[in-house]
């Protein structure tokens, strides 16, 4: 069996790259990359400290945060479609303002 603190080192593995590449990277595809590694870091805290309690209370909050990552990537690439139609450009420093 493998120690849950493997599971743990790998979700914090996750999470800061999560958080190297939505800080460092400009485009927002990359930008929205980096947001669902960070929720699939969470995804693996949530179900590995359910794990351990013995509930399946994380798991099943697990599911939800999954329907809400799909939701949220299909919104932002509904956003990021209309914006690159406005301005030609998918940088996020190069989008100064919202037409009206």
């Amino acid at each position: 069996m493998i120690p849950s603190t493997h599971f743990l080192i790998i979700a914090a593995f996750l999470f800061s790259i999560g958080i190297i590449i939505l800080i460092i990277k400009r485009n927002a595809i990359a930008a929205l990359m980096g947001i669902e590694l960070m929720l699939n870091a969470v995804n693996i805290n949530l179900v590995v400290f359910s794990n351990l309690n013995r509930q399946m209370d994380g798991q099943m909050f697990v599911i939800f945060v999954i329907v809400v990552a799909v939701a949220e990537a299909a919104v932002g690439l509904a956003l990021l479609l209309q914006v690159y139609k406005s301005y030609k450009t998918s940088d996020l420093d190069k989008i100064s303002k919202l037409k009206g």
